[in-house]
């Protein structure tokens, strides 16, 4: 059997195809075409693997862009398939943390990747990936530097979650002189309060699996651990766990149908 995962983020586009126990992956800007991406990394994934799209038995898409892509056999929603994926990486994770370009969320599971409960921010910006990019280039930095300017540096106060009204804060606070790498921890500290307290409302968890790009990110990563005290898992492959949800739910539904 083959399968493959396609998660269309606001941001990236991921896919994941898998034959047995192996794996393959590819992942792309999402850029303005959705559709586009996601027919990308397809045609990717099948020219890694030299097959052709008839060599697959079953194609599922998640994330906000899944709708667009008509060549799927089925979409779903990121919840039920990050809550999977996320299992798959960090098995027996009851809580996983995603955080992604246009919103995060927080999942509950029951230990074998199955939905218990979740609760989501698809409202605005506040404690994104998004969040996250606004805030670097107020600083004139790249977000794949925010991590290592902050290391060990004391979080100075951050007032607003709101975007607009926070890269006025940050920019303020620059032109007093407060340290970079000062304001980015502070706002490191504010992105894992603001997740912590969708977390309070469902359950801290046993084992925390984070995932979404920004788990990347090794100081939201550690504000995270220390608000919730609990070990977070991040897997290597944690930004693919969208697509690898998606993958093996198309496995299962083809064992089912035999």
């Amino acid at each position: 059997m083959i399968t493959v995962g396609i998660d269309v983020g606001s941001i990236t586009t991921k896919a994941v195809l898998m034959n047995g126990s192996a794996w393959q992956s590819t992942l792309r800007p999402t850029g303005y075409s959705p559709r586009q991406a996601g027919r990308e990394v397809l045609d990717e994934l099948l020219d890694k693997a030299g097959l052709a799209q008839a060599d697959i038995d079953y194609i599922i898409a998640t994330g906000y862009g899944r709708i667009t892509l008509d060549f799927a056999d089925k979409a779903m929603t990121e919840i039920t398939c990050h809550a999977r994926g996320a299992h798959h990486l960090a098995p027996g994770a009851d809580l996983v943390i995603d955080i992604g370009g246009q919103d995060s969320k927080v999942i509950f599971t029951d230990g074998y990747g199955n939905v218990t409960d979740f609760s989501m921010n698809d409202k605005c910006a506040a404690g994104t990936g998004r969040f996250l990019q606004v805030m670097a280039a107020a600083m004139g930095v790249d977000v794949s530097e925010l991590a290592e300017l902050a290391r060990g540096m004391e979080p100075v106060q951050i007032s607003s979650m709101c975007t607009v009204f926070a890269e006025s804060e940050v920019i303020s606070l620059l032109a007093e002189g407060v340290e970079r790498g000062r304001i980015i921890a502070g706002i490191h500290r504010s992105v894992a309060n603001r997740v912590v307290a969708m977390a309070e409302r469902i359950g801290k968890g046993e084992l925390i699996a984070f995932t979404g790009g920004v788990a990347k990110n090794e100081g939201v990563k550690e504000y995270l651990a220390k608000a919730l005290g609990r070990e977070i898992v991040v897997s290597p492959e944690s930004q693919l766990a969208g697509a690898f949800g998606a993958a093996i739910i198309a496995r299962e539904k083809l064992l089912k149908a035999r």
